[in-house]
């Protein structure tokens, strides 16, 4: 498995990566690789039922109804 070095980080961002390690009781290396993967997979794609179920109810039915109208002659 590769590694990777991170060199010339400020003390603070240090700081923080062992906070937010602890925090999630894991090593700063873990939590490190933690971050990384989550930042390199990109968004989780939703479920189409997720979606739908998020969208707010607005109005009634009747505001969205659709009159069918005969253009034919």
């Amino acid at each position: 498995m590769a590694q990777l070095m991170v060199r010339n980080l400020p003390e603070d961002l240090v700081a923080a990566l062992k906070q937010r390690a602890a925090k999630h009781n894991r090593s700063a290396e873990q939590e490190h690789r933690e971050i990384l993967r989550a930042a390199l997979r990109g968004p989780r794609r939703r479920h189409l039922g997720e979606v739908l179920a998020a969208i707010p109810n607005v109005g009634k039915d009747q505001d969205f109804a659709r009159e069918q109208i005969d253009q034919r002659d």
